[in-house]
């Protein structure tokens, strides 16, 4: 499909590109629960879609250990990503210890770096918890700085100048930690793949009584359906749905760089 990067770009014939996705989340299941719907959709228009999870889930459980915490949920998070046909990217950090600092943010660089997205599906900038923040902030400076030639990641990638167009999802109960409500700029209609996103999440087996224990979601997959009906009866007459808000695209692509909107068209519900 023809799309454009730069508006400086305007003049020059438009050529076929496959799109590269790339869906950046806090923990194992985060992206399945947000925005499996989107990355489903756009890898049948033809994407190449990848998963990177900042954190590793260790925190996940009160049956298991830390360290058999990370490795179930890494197998679990593997074992999703195979059935969208995505490619995993390995996490970095423990839950609970995703920060905003030099360290990391070089680590995330290198991953960006690596796959050279056109788009980037993350987590909004305001949830109800700061791994989900933080994560967020990492993804958006790591996407900024594909471009900064004596920026050096960890381990070292070479620079890049691509455009790429960021967008963030909606926050958990569409609100902040100040119970401020959030509002998307756009929905996608979901419906469609609504059984492979619930497949998906299927796969994240550990986290069935963790989160009905832990914070009261009942049934993690009834949530997870009962979300994207929300979505879509608040912000549109789809019957399921996901939100997006667009981040600023100065520093990252042309103003006119909006993939999404261009490769899912009907699907999409303009709210703004």
């Amino acid at each position: 499909m023809p799309l454009r990067g730069h508006e400086s770009d305007l003049n020059e014939k438009e050529i076929e590109v496959k799109m590269i996705v790339l869906a950046m989340a806090a923990h194992p299941d985060d992206i399945e629960f947000m925005m499996s719907g989107t990355l489903l959709l756009l890898k049948q228009a033809g994407a190449d879609i990848h998963i990177c999870n900042l954190a590793n889930g260790c925190y996940g459980s009160e049956v298991m250990s830390k360290e058999e915490t990370a490795r179930v949920r890494a197998g679990e998070a593997q074992a999703s990503a195979e059935l969208a046909g995505a490619t995993l990217h390995p996490s970095f950090f423990d839950d609970l210890g995703i920060f905003y600092d030099a360290p990391s943010l070089a680590k995330v660089t290198a991953v960006v770096r690596s796959v050279q997205p056109d788009i980037i599906l993350t987590l909004p900038m305001h949830d109800y918890m700061e791994d989900h923040c933080l994560a967020s902030r990492l993804t958006c400076s790591a996407a900024f700085n594909r471009g900064c030639p004596c920026y050096v990641s960890d381990p070292p990638v070479p620079s890049y100048s691509k455009p790429v167009a960021i967008y963030h999802a909606l926050p958990h109960s569409m609100m902040d930690m100040e119970r401020k409500p959030a509002a998307p700029d756009f929905v996608v209609d979901v419906a469609t793949v609504m059984e492979m996103k619930e497949a998906m999440l299927s796969k994240h087996v550990s986290q069935k009584e963790w989160l009905d224990s832990t914070q009261g979601m009942s049934s993690y997959i009834n949530n997870m359906i009962n979300s994207a009906q929300d979505v879509g009866s608040r912000f549109s007459s789809f019957n399921y749905a996901e939100g997006w808000v667009r981040h600023n695209h100065t520093g990252y692509c042309g103003s006119d760089f909006d993939p999404v909107r261009e490769l899912l068209g009907d699907l999409i519900f303009n709210y703004e």
